[in-house]
């Protein structure tokens, strides 16, 4: 890089937010304003997962603001309490309007849009696209979710409406002068389904964005949790939503709960299915909810449990790369992947040596599984020691940012060179 780029990130989930994808794009945000890059970031209100807006965010001095020495704009925009489909395509509609309203036209190398939200990313790139091709900015686009796939997968569209997301997602993805996948699985998924030349998509992983876990005295976290020391204590946490399926960890606690088994299942986090898994537990004590933890105490929390678990519905299988690994593989404690054995996540869990993978609607399993890696230290310490080496060696925070301020720099040089080879082949029409 031969001197500093003005980069704009476009997305509707940021800081304070500390879950989902939030962390990623305040993380790369940041570290490339670190390395002297003029970074503005143009996001929603903070809503997620609880899906209501954080206390003090309806203050319109708060719209403006500098986190880590970036410039941060929040646009407003509708919050759907309870969320449902409708009401997440209103939220992203009017989050996009703005958006494409806010967008700068001069000044920016380029523009980094955050999809999902789909929806919102599409207005943007309409909006740019819309400009002189001299003068637009260089049009990324960073895919942390696949939302073709994730409308199928999670049973909210099938027929000619699913086939119509992935057209959709298809032509938005293709506009796009470059893209980022988090995972291998998803560049294929790009250049095979959704039809985006591979040469224009760059993988770069996502990383943990926790520091180094706590040394922790075990039992005074665990008796500060309400968690006993005999207990095999099996936590999930982040966004309870439907492509979870937590209903089969519900089912897991009330077979527990009918064997008599010293294990619980400790759900962490909120979300639009929370309401429903509470009700379906009530009345088992194999089963507890907690509020999202400050990171301090869901770090404490991490490392107080015997097993970490990842939980997904039967047919999930392409959609997303679970955040919570990237915090997981960091405790040196085992994972449970309760997931379909083709998923993203059981390769992740594969390549990683980190856990084990259990069939996602088999609850008696899940609790076999669980309770024999929580009795058995020394192959639960070999499967920790394996999930944190992996999390050194490939989810490098700097590592990303290195790729991210490479990937951004050749799509503006590119950009440029375009330019120049247009007004070149103008020029000799003219003449």
């Amino acid at each position: 890089m031969t001197s500093p780029l003005s980069i704009v990130i476009a997305g509707l989930n940021y800081a304070p937010e500390s879950t989902g994808i939030a962390p990623y794009t305040t993380g790369v945000a940041a570290g490339l304003r670190a390395r002297g890059h003029r970074v503005r970031v143009l996001t929603g209100l903070p809503h997620y997962p609880q899906w209501r807006l954080q206390p003090g965010f309806d203050d319109p001095a708060v719209l403006r603001s500098e986190i880590d020495d970036v410039a941060v704009r929040r646009l407003r925009h509708f919050v759907p309490d309870p969320p449902s489909g409708l009401g997440r395509v209103r939220m992203e509609a009017s989050f996009g309007a703005r958006l494409a309203a806010a967008l700068p036209s001069d000044d920016v190398d380029a523009v980094v849009f955050v999809s999902p939200a789909m929806l919102s990313t599409a207005a943007g790139l309409l909006r740019l696209r819309l400009c002189r091709k001299s003068t637009r900015p260089a049009v990324g686009v960073w895919v942390q979710d696949l939302y073709s796939r994730g409308v199928v997968e999670t049973g909210a569209m099938s027929g000619r409406p699913a086939q119509l997301a992935t057209a959709f997602e298809s032509g938005m993805l293709r506009a796009a002068d470059g893209v980022v996948a988090i995972h291998d699985r998803f560049k294929s998924t790009m250049t095979s389904a959704l039809r985006v030349p591979e040469e224009r998509i760059t993988v770069i992983r996502n990383w943990t964005h926790l520091g180094p876990p706590p040394v922790i005295d075990r039992s005074a976290a665990r008796r500060k949790l309400g968690w006993d020391d005999e207990t095999v204590i099996v936590l999930h946490t982040g966004n309870m939503g439907a492509k979870q399926g937590l209903e089969h960890v519900v089912a897991a606690a009330g077979h527990a709960q009918r064997q008599g088994e010293s294990v619980r299942f400790v759900l962490v986090g909120g979300g639009n299915q929370r309401p429903q898994l509470e009700a379906a537990g009530r009345g088992i004590d194999t089963l507890r909810f907690l509020d999202p933890l400050p990171d301090g105490d869901y770090q404490q929390a991490l490392a107080a449990a015997d097993v970490l678990l990842v939980n997904e519905r039967p047919g999930v299988g392409e959609m997303a790369v679970p955040s919570k690994l990237t915090s997981y593989f960091t405790t040196g404690n085992p994972v449970i992947a309760a997931t379909d054995a083709d998923s993203i996540t059981a390769a992740e869990i594969r390549a990683s040596g980190g856990g084990l993978v259990v069939a996602p609607d088999d609850p008696a399993h899940l609790v076999r599984t669980a309770i024999e890696l929580g009795r058995d230290r020394e192959r639960a310490g070999v499967l920790g020691a394996a999930g944190r080496q992996f999390c050194a060696r490939t989810l490098s925070q700097t590592h990303a940012i290195d790729q991210f301020e490479q990937w951004l720099t050749d799509l503006v040089e590119t950009k440029a060179r375009h330019s120049r080879g247009r007004r070149g082949s103008h020029r000799d029409a003219v003449r």
